[in-house]
């Protein structure tokens, strides 16, 4: 089939099964269940990320073992790599009121053994045997696929397996680029930054930096986006000031500044550190791109709020964080805070459900995050801009949702907060970016033993501790994700500064051992 008009036929009668199906997975109803879990990376040019240990990141929906909690579900879990057993066992290990055997028995974790920066759809389409296995695993009137992102693989994939997909329907993918952001926000009337989309080609690009920079002439820097980048491996920044003799101000012709521009292309900083101009170009022709103004301003904090839009019709906002950045002039995303600070968490939630609506509407489905840039004014007030919209899960996805396996609780949209059974709020740090070169040579058990020792894992007595997730990229990268959790921020901060602390003295103290 692979794309054709009978495949297309087939996906849209299966999407009419998603609502009910979509209620029994995510329910309490006596009937039976099953999920299968493809964490798939489906972004065009993962092959060429220079982020370590990325293809761990297929870790991240382990949260999706919670769906065991239900007596009568049934789970498969797909990875490219083997997935250790002790970080298994851990995740069951947060599930309260059914025991891990009882667990372990209806879930199957299938690995393909295959460590190549390909997309994990792609690999199972690419293996009719497992296809096969997996259509033995799941009953196809109970189940139901999920995935970390959706493109055309995983429509294939659910046609092959003949499951409804929860998940955006790759026909809409367009709202989630860049440029299709920015026309959501302009849309719904969210502010947005300065800035231009549709971009193709490196004349396109020329005339609107060229214009931006006419209407805004203090402008120092800008940014380059492509539509498809993520945790900011497709941006490159442009410095202006080295410009400064071509500037609008300066009186130079419109030919001299944007052959000056051009040639200034080249010299950009590429989040990537990988990336050139020669590749940069490439791919801004192949799939196009944004140019945005950058915002000079010290106190300005990257933001998001995460929705969930369910098939059977409710939009819900499930979070908002602050965002951790590091890299570049703050471009790659390293982490959050929970929840986002309160003097604009609920505005930015008010904005972020005006573009769900408008996404609703358009028929989108499934989880999503509306980014903004927060800048703090002389007065004190807050001003924020709408960035991009990501139509999938993200980093801040599963941190909320190991809390939520872990304790039950709720989010209050009122509020912003997340609130415990017994209605007390609870706060997070979290992190996939833990990471040193003395942690090299980990196991998930020593990790797991370390964090026992020390008193750090999660107490249910206390409400606060930390979990533990990405751990497969520990031994070989020195790299793992914590979630630390408190009844305050301060408290939360605690255990992320001690779970650092902790993990550097044991590991240096190993390896100086062993140099002795």
């Amino acid at each position: 089939m692979s794309g054709g008009a009978d495949e297309m036929k087939a996906f849209r009668e299966l999407q009419s099964h998603l609502g009910p199906r979509w209620e029994l997975a995510d329910g309490d109803s006596p009937e039976p269940r099953d999920i299968l879990v493809v964490p798939s990376l489906s972004f065009d040019g993962i092959d060429t990320v220079s982020i370590e240990g990325v293809l761990h990141y297929e870790e991240r929906m382990l949260f999706a073992l919670n769906l065991l909690r239900h007596p009568r579900a049934r789970l498969v879990y797909v990875s490219s790599a083997p997935i250790h057993p002790a970080a298994v066992d851990y995740m069951l290990s947060l599930i309260s009121g059914i025991p891990n055997e009882h667990m372990r028995r209806r879930l199957t974790v299938l690995s393909l053994y295959d460590s190549s920066l390909v997309p994990l759809s792609r690999k199972i389409l690419q293996r009719p045997r497992v296809i096969e296995r997996i259509r033995h695993l799941i009953r196809p009137e109970c189940g139901l696929m999920t995935c970390f992102t959706v493109s055309e693989a995983e429509r294939s994939l659910a046609v092959a397996l003949g499951i409804p997909l929860y998940g955006l329907d790759p026909d809409l993918a367009w709202l989630g680029t860049k440029s299709g952001s920015r026309w959501a926000f302009r849309t719904t009337g969210v502010p947005l930054l300065p800035g231009a989309e549709d971009l193709k080609s490196e004349a396109d690009l020329v005339e609107a930096i060229d214009g931006l920079w006419e209407e805004h002439e203090d402008l120092e820097r800008m940014v380059v986006k492509h539509n498809s980048g993520f945790s900011g491996q497709g941006n490159a920044i442009l410095d202006l000031k080295s410009l400064d003799a071509v500037s609008p101000k300066s009186g130079t012709s419109r030919e001299a500044r944007e052959q000056a521009l051009a040639d200034a292309l080249p010299a950009m900083r590429f989040v990537d550190p990988h990336q050139t101009w020669e590749t940069f170009e490439e791919k801004l022709e192949r799939e196009g791109g944004i140019v945005e103004a950058f915002v000079e301003a010290k106190g300005k904090r990257a933001t998001s709020c995460q929705l969930r839009i369910s098939p059977t019709g409710s939009l819900d906002a499930i979070s908002t964080h602050d965002q951790l950045v590091e890299g570049i002039d703050g471009q790659i995303y390293a982490g959050c805070r929970f929840p986002a600070d309160a003097a604009y968490r609920m505005d930015i939630q008010r904005d972020a459900l005006r573009v769900g609506e408008m996404l609703q509407d358009k028929g989108a489905v499934g989880r999503l995050a509306v980014d903004f840039l927060c800048v703090q004014a002389d007065d004190g007030s807050w001003r924020h801009y709408a960035i991009e919209t990501n139509l999938r899960l993200g980093g801040t996805t599963h941190p909320m949702m190991l809390l939520r396996m872990l304790t039950d609780g709720r989010y209050d949209p009122d509020t912003g907060l997340y609130l415990t059974p017994r209605d007390e709020p609870q706060f997070y740090v979290a992190t996939d970016s833990m990471h040193s070169d003395s942690y090299r040579g980990l196991l998930v058990e020593d990790l797991l033993d370390i964090a026992a020792v020390d008193g750090l894992h999660y107490q249910a007595w206390s409400e606060s501790g930390v979990l533990f997730h990405f751990t497969g990229a520990l031994s070989e990268f020195g790299k793992l994700g914590i979630t630390a959790v408190g009844k305050s921020p301060a408290e939360a901060d605690h255990w992320f500064v001690q779970t650092r602390q902790v993990l550097e003295r044991e590991t240096k103290s190993r390896h100086c051992s062993s140099k002795s």
